[in-house]
């Protein structure tokens, strides 16, 4: 009988080895699996390689994996926001590397290695230091720079319902970078908030096939308080 459904986060990230490649969901603070990152930080993998739409806000989730010194390098689009002081005291300091990506580019990347694409031309980025030395081509008079897929060792994302053979259903803006992320690693690892009857998800509504997903963990829901954040019953 398959079943993915992990008995705890701790059970889930237990395998995740030191110089691991993590790609992790999340758009903003939307879809960000807060949870697993802080099972990352517990479970203590160091000398990773993060890719992420950001480099973390104010002092958790991703924030609270550079400030614990685990990563040695992130790939991302946007690391400098009004909340980034984790990111900008390691990168000042030397003690984090940086690999910026369009962000385009990087959920293309993403997806080219889910789909076994071994490279592919871009036209974002010719011409400036994004596009560093890679090959470059005139094609149908419009100048494209060579880019390579991101695979990872181990995908964290986010969802909302699933079942325990994987299949997966996001709620709006979580969905962001989850689905090709699941594809591109070699594990992936999801949250949802609620744990379906298997046949019971609408086969329409089920955007992660369960053969990309390899255990699930169901978490309680958050809910916004006054005052800050607190489980909800």
């Amino acid at each position: 009988m398959i079943d993915k459904i992990a008995r705890s986060v701790a059970d889930a990230m237990a395998d995740v080895k030191d110089g691991s490649t993590v790609l992790i969901g999340g758009f903003g603070t939307a879809g960000i699996p807060n949870e697993l990152i802080d099972g990352l930080i517990e479970q203590g993998a160091r000398d990773l390689t993060v890719v992420n739409n950001n480099a973390g806000n104010a002092e958790v989730g991703l924030a609270a994996l550079l400030k614990a010194g685990r990563v040695r390098k992130i790939i991302c689009s946007f690391p400098r926001q009004a909340d980034s002081q984790v990111f900008d005291g390691l990168y000042r300091a030397g003690k984090l590397e940086l690999e910026l990506v369009p962000q385009g580019n990087l959920a293309e990347r993403i997806r080219a290695a889910g789909a076994g694409i071994g490279a592919f031309f871009c036209p974002t980025g010719y011409g400036t230091q994004l596009s560093g030395d890679r090959e470059t081509r005139v094609i149908g008079g419009v100048h494209y720079v060579l880019e390579y897929p991101i695979h990872g060792d181990v995908a964290l994302i986010k969802a909302e319902r699933g079942d325990r053979w994987g299949n997966l259903v996001y709620r709006k803006a979580a969905r962001n970078f989850g689905p090709v992320m699941a594809m591109a690693a070699k594990k992936t690892i999801a949250t949802v908030h609620e744990i379906a009857e298997l046949g019971s998800l609408d086969p329409e509504t089920i955007v992660t096939p369960g053969i990309f997903v390899h255990q699930v963990v169901k978490i309680d829901r958050v809910a916004t308080q006054a005052g800050g954040f607190k489980k909800a019953a």
